[in-house]
């Protein structure tokens, strides 16, 4: 059995990575134009909590009489470049521990060099046989493809049917894996916890935490698709 992770809001909260790095933006932009750190960050959050992350630096940047996309673009550096104060959650350790045995591999969508600092941040590698932003095999290659999938399968000579894949997003986690016949499992955390799609899009199996994802789980899962 091969093991597939998703990483932001699976196996750590994203949300602290977004605070993190916009913290990073912060202490940039208060260093280079004399302005109080913590009034600039405090701008951020009030922008991710009102509009979300799109246009968050063009609107503080515009507030602060700062904008121009020269610096919008630097800012957008500064974020990617940094180096997360992040952690796994504690479902998410205790999960990889109890699996420590499996061949597992993380498949993550995302801007590569933000998906690698996180990666290295987490002390992630120690725990996959690989770590995989999707976006190194061209964003075309992003989740819902299939494609990084079935490398995996591939470098393992195995067959989709003795993959599981672990994700949170039902927009785009689990469509395409379904049709190849690769078992899904839905984690309901992080910002799509409440959303709830028709069964094409769903998990064949949800969990309200990685805490629910064990070995009795998983055999569980394997025989309801041998009785299919």
């Amino acid at each position: 059995m091969i093991l597939a992770f998703d990483l932001d809001d699976t196996l750590y909260e994203e949300i602290t990575y977004v605070k993190s790095s916009l913290s990073a933006v912060a202490f940039y932009l208060s260093q280079k134009f004399a302005q109080p750190e913590n009034d600039i960050y405090q701008a951020f959050l009030e922008v991710l909590d009102s509009k979300g992350r799109g246009a968050i630096f063009d609107e503080v940047l515009k507030d602060y009489n700062l904008y121009s996309k020269a610096e919008v673009k630097r800012c957008l550096g500064v974020y990617r470049n940094n180096t997360p104060k992040i952690e796994l959650s504690t479902a998410g350790k205790e999960c990889l521990n109890r699996f420590s045995h499996y061949r597992k591999y993380l498949v993550t969508d995302g801007n590569k060099l933000v998906q690698t600092n996180k990666i290295r941040a987490l002390g992630l590698k120690k725990h996959f046989v690989r770590t995989l932003p999707t976006h190194h095999f061209g964003i075309i290659n992003a989740k819902p493809s299939t494609y990084v999938f079935k490398k995996i399968l591939v470098w393992e000579q195995a067959v989709a049917q003795e993959m599981v894949y672990i994700g949170d997003n039902p927009h785009k986690d689990f469509v395409n894996l379904k049709k190849e016949g690769i078992r899904t499992i839905r984690v309901k955390t992080g910002m799509f916890k409440d959303i709830n799609l028709n069964q094409e899009y769903e998990a064949d199996h949800c969990i309200e935490t990685l805490d629910a994802l064990t070995e009795p789980l998983l055999k569980d899962i394997f025989k309801q698709y041998e009785n299919r």
